[in-house]
């Protein structure tokens, strides 16, 4: 029997679309909406918002099991793999679609560029799980994932947007970003939650056990994240409500680079995957692992560094938007490939 999406992850794009209505609602009938959540700003730092981020990712981290990332050691063609199309394939696709695309918007283009260089840390676990993947391999994946987010994520930000854009001739965008601004971004919104995520996920445990931490805690924060990030999404439409009429042209626009990028991914992990020996579930694993993004880092980074009414931050917003139903689609895919490719026992 398959597995199905609990209730708030099955209507995920439900909530994000009603939270991006509540918030164009709030700017456009309330006077004065804007500057009353602005009021709350220290340079481009919005504090409750700041908060709210943190919050946003302390969930997902907390999850992660360290213990799993020495066994994927023992499959160094699998980790090989990953590595290579998750954090050298993955960020140069994307950087492609949101040049090809999205050129004449540019900070959407940035937006989307930032998305492509942060690899899914947590909903990765329920695709995964939906499409009977290995759930060993995806807590290794993730943990090492994880860690590189923390130690890298501000050299490949300021790589892509610094160096590379102006490589590929896409100049005048004047964004005059130092790698100490990123880095000082990822430390707040990354580095804060990662701390507070391994010290409280290992005195919890050794103060009640693994299965009170697993059955009791983890269920009890795991909506944090939801509520985090709708807050978010209200609280950025409600700057937003004189755009009322741009934005379903916009939010089309930032879904379709989005799409091929979730596509490209998947199918490109999967038969590489299959290829070099894995079984359906391993597959699965690294196929997930490779096409989610962090949207929880990018929308923190993109609202750091560019600020709250920017278009970055935008970006990052319609990001889960648009992969949720994507993904329950690559997820249906997964099965066919299983019955094509794969005994059922794989």
């Amino acid at each position: 029997m398959k597995k199905r999406l609990g209730f708030l992850d099955r209507f995920l794009t439900f909530w994000i679309f009603s939270a991006m209505m509540l918030g164009v609602g709030i700017g456009y009938l309330i006077p004065n909406s804007a500057d009353f959540v602005n009021s709350f700003s220290s340079g481009t730092t919005n504090i409750p918002l700041a908060i709210g981020l943190i919050l946003m990712m302390y969930p997902p981290l907390v999850k992660i099991d360290f213990s799993k990332v020495p066994q994927m050691l023992r499959k160094p063609k699998l980790l090989t793999a990953s590595l290579f199309i998750t954090w050298i394939v993955g960020p140069f696709l994307m950087f492609l679609l949101a040049t090809f695309f999205l050129k004449d918007y540019p900070e959407y283009m940035t937006g989307l560029i930032i998305i492509g260089i942060a690899p899914c840390i947590a909903m990765v676990i329920v695709w995964n799980e939906l499409a009977e993947g290995n759930r060993e391999l995806t807590a290794g994946l993730i943990g090492i994932n994880s860690l590189l987010q923390v130690f890298f994520f501000s050299l490949y930000a300021y790589f892509y947007l610094e160096i590379m854009l102006p490589l590929f001739g896409i100049k005048g965008l004047e964004l005059n970003i130092s790698i100490a601004e990123i880095a000082e971004t990822v430390g707040i919104y990354l580095g804060i939650p990662f701390a507070l995520a391994v010290c409280s996920r290992y005195s919890i445990k050794k103060v009640v056990g693994d299965k009170w931490f697993n059955q009791k805690f983890i269920p009890f924060i795991s909506p944090i994240t939801l509520i985090a990030l709708l807050f978010t999404i209200v609280v950025m439409f409600s700057l937003k409500g004189e755009m009322i009429v741009d934005l379903p042209l916009d939010v089309l626009r930032i879904a379709i680079p989005l799409v091929f990028f979730f596509a490209v991914m998947f199918f490109l992990m999967f038969f590489v995957s299959k290829k070099i020996g894995a079984n359906y579930r391993e597959a699965v694993a690294l196929s997930f692992t490779a096409s989610g993004n962090n949207f929880e880092l990018a929308i923190a980074v993109s609202i750091g560094v560019f600020g709250i009414n920017s278009g970055q931050a935008f970006a990052g917003v319609i990001g889960p938007l648009v992969e949720v139903p994507a993904l329950i689609i690559l997820v249906n895919v997964a099965f066919w490939l299983r019955k094509k490719y794969f005994s059922t026992t794989a």
